[in-house]
């Protein structure tokens, strides 16, 4: 019986996700059990001194901090496996509403973001490679390795320090603006207040995509058959477009798509720079304060969302380029 490539690739990802999932559960809950976090103590904060030690041990056994560690984790993936990922100890409401209610806010970050970091690093990838050997190049390359060495955080502030501070033409911070009502406010003051942690954020992925794009078509113009068409008379935007774009567009694409980890990684330093109330800034928040439940929600769903980037690009990459499914279909045949 020969199974169908698609369904061996579906069932080999299935059981990788399981897999990951259940090591990132188990890895996640000893490492917050090891913890110097106080959970009881962060969740009351500042009233500590006047909370008495029979108050303290009634919120230990309303949140189930009282159990023992296998004990909790144990009722945790019991109540996971049935769609309930706890209630949050910092916002008093579900994990589920909360992971929910900033996913948005995250998701538009980082397709913002990984649209300008892909665009600006093919563009000037693709630049950098036609001028080679030119100042263009060495500035372009100079500008990358540059970006690459430095730290996210710091690229933000510096982000924040002139255009919001020095300058004041964009928000400091927040995902909406300070003092209005939801319904008042509007797509414009999202978008403004979105800009310098996206433009934070996309400026730390152009390097790889742009050194990446430079060296596969530096590879491509050196190639013989680049050679005929020089021979025959194509010069500049001609021979670009009819030779370099499509061979590189595919692999600047895949390392788009598989840079998720990155990306969410970039996040969550972006959000906690411009307090941007995303699933970053939420992460930071519990872990700091001792919010188990919803810590433990955050990182299962960025594994799934990590991992489905990764999955994305995998299957784009079959689609596209014939190769993959030809060597698969000899190995099968083998």
């Amino acid at each position: 019986m020969v199974v169908p490539g698609w369904l061996k690739f579906a069932f080999g990802k299935s059981v990788r996700l399981a897999a990951l999932l259940a090591a990132v559960s188990i890895i996640t809950f000893v490492l917050i059990s090891f913890s110097p976090v106080d959970p009881v103590r962060a969740y009351i904060g500042a009233d500590m001194m006047t909370v008495g030690a029979e108050q303290r041990l009634d919120i230990a056994v309303y949140w189930g901090l009282d159990q023992p560690p296998l004990e909790r984790f144990l009722k945790w993936v019991s109540s996971m496996i049935q769609g309930d990922f706890g209630s949050s100890m910092i916002y008093r409401e579900p994990v589920a509403g909360v992971i929910a209610e900033r996913f948005w806010y995250s998701l538009s970050l980082m397709a913002a973001a990984w649209l300008l970091s892909g665009l600006i690093g093919f563009a000037a990838g693709s630049a950098a490679a036609m001028n080679r050997g030119g100042w263009l190049d060495r500035v372009i390359q100079w500008v990358c390795y540059t970006i690459a060495s430095t730290p996210s955080f710091w690229i933000g502030m510096l982000l924040l320090m002139v255009f919001a501070v020095w300058l004041g033409w964009l928000p400091a911070g927040l995902g909406v603006p300070a003092g209005v009502a939801a319904e008042q406010v509007t797509i414009a003051d999202r978008i403004r207040h979105m800009v310098l942690p996206a433009a934070a954020l996309s400026i730390a992925g152009i390097s790889a995509v742009a050194l990446h794009t430079r060296q596969k078509l530096i590879d491509i113009l050196d190639s013989d058959f680049v050679l005929y068409a020089r021979a025959k008379g194509e010069r500049g935007w001609q021979l670009y477009r009819n030779h370099g774009l499509r061979n590189i567009a595919l692999p600047a694409m895949t390392l788009q798509l598989a840079s998720f980890s990155e990306l969410f990684g970039g996040a969550v330093l972006a959000e906690q720079v411009f307090t941007y109330p995303g699933l970053g800034h939420a992460t930071v928040e519990a872990g700091l304060r001792g919010d188990v439940p919803l810590l433990m929600g955050l990182v299962l769903f960025s594994t799934l969302f990590v991992f489905t980037g990764n999955t994305a690009a995998d299957v784009l990459y079959r689609l596209v380029d014939p190769r993959i499914r030809g060597h698969e279909n000899d190995s099968r045949n083998v």
